[in-house]
């Protein structure tokens, strides 16, 4: 082999070394420093408006986007005898519209409903053996799927007292005798500084918690 080509061989060599004690390195300050995860969504305070009798619905304005004001009326029911008001329960943008105007509804129909746009939050899933590592208060980088290039600020504010699996509609059964023993995750609120208007309730996002 000609010294040329071992020298090259050896250059590279100490390339591939050098890479790799830089992403060990890297990746070792990144769990030092922070608590990350994908599992997160874009969450917002949600109210419904429900019909509170049944009977035709009249007057019915309300309308996906619009914002109202808490106590706004936004139709009315008539009974045949009256006609009752139906009011929004707070501040809030209509994400949903379920009803329109003149047609029958039913005591307790959802006709509509309205997410608090102006405090929207994230909730992430912290692995259980990650919860020591964080608390309230603790600073957070986030970036939304609907809005990736941009990344925004925000904290923790809660962090939840049970795991999701607590409230699970179909827990998991060992009916064969042996038990897997499966990492838990904690629901953890984070507030958002000045999303933008491509954040919106439902979307993915990640969170990177500093520590």
């Amino acid at each position: 082999m000609s010294k040329g080509r071992l020298l090259l061989i050896n250059v590279v060599g100490m390339i591939v070394v050098l890479a790799l004690i830089a992403a060990g390195g890297y990746f070792y300050y990144e769990n030092q420093n922070y608590v990350k995860t994908d599992d997160a969504v874009v969450s917002a305070d949600i109210n419904q408006i429900v019909a509170t009798k049944s009977g035709l619905l009249t007057n019915w304005i309300a309308k996906e986007g619009e914002v109202v004001t808490g106590n706004q009326e936004l139709g009315k029911i008539s009974t045949g005898q009256q006609g009752l008001p139906i009011d929004s329960m707070a501040k809030g943008t209509i994400i949903k519209n379920e009803a329109k105007t003149n047609q029958m509804v039913q005591a307790g129909q959802v006709l509509a409903q309205t997410a608090d746009m102006d405090h929207l939050y994230i909730t992430a899933n912290i692995e259980e053996d990650q919860l020591n590592n964080i608390e309230v208060g603790d600073s957070v980088d986030i970036t939304v799927d609907g809005d990736s290039e941009a990344t925004f600020s925000g904290q923790i504010e809660e962090i939840g007292y049970a795991t999701n699996s607590v409230f699970s509609a179909l827990p998991s059964q060992n009916s064969n005798g042996t038990y897997t023993k499966v990492t838990q995750k904690v629901p953890v609120k984070i507030s958002v500084e000045n999303p933008s208007s491509k954040v919106l309730p439902g979307m993915n996002a990640e969170v990177k918690i500093s520590i």
